[in-house]
């Protein structure tokens, strides 16, 4: 059965990029948070995909590690845009859901790969 992690981290980066995008617009201090979350938020996907090619057991633990890093890293970023109220918290509730749930998917898929 083909998983469908890559679709989803691919759609949540897509999700990621348009919330940055209207953060951007806000100033200097939404601008830089914007940053900090377009690229952890983007970096997800990015390597589910390289694990999805990986060379070795190793590697693809290696590459999804790396991803989950960079999910509790977007996740910290839309826990603390909520707190500053930058952004109404009902636009940022789904994204963080999403990012507890990538947490959780990719959590599992690396203790099963070790085992």
């Amino acid at each position: 059965m083909k998983s469908d992690l890559p679709d989803r981290t691919f759609a949540f980066a897509e999700r990621i990029v348009k919330l940055s995008l209207a953060l951007e617009s806000n100033g200097r201090v939404s601008a830089t948070l914007a940053n900090q979350l377009l690229r952890s938020g983007t970096s997800i996907g990015a390597n589910v995909e390289e694990g999805q090619a990986s060379q070795s057991r190793a590697d693809f633990v290696s590459k999804y590690s790396i991803a989950c890093k960079e999910a509790r890293e977007t996740h910290y970023w839309l826990r603390l845009l909520t707190a500053t109220e930058l952004l109404p918290p009902e636009r940022l509730q789904p994204l963080t859901q999403e990012a507890n749930e990538l947490i959780a998917i990719l959590t599992t898929i690396i203790k099963n790969s070790r085992s």
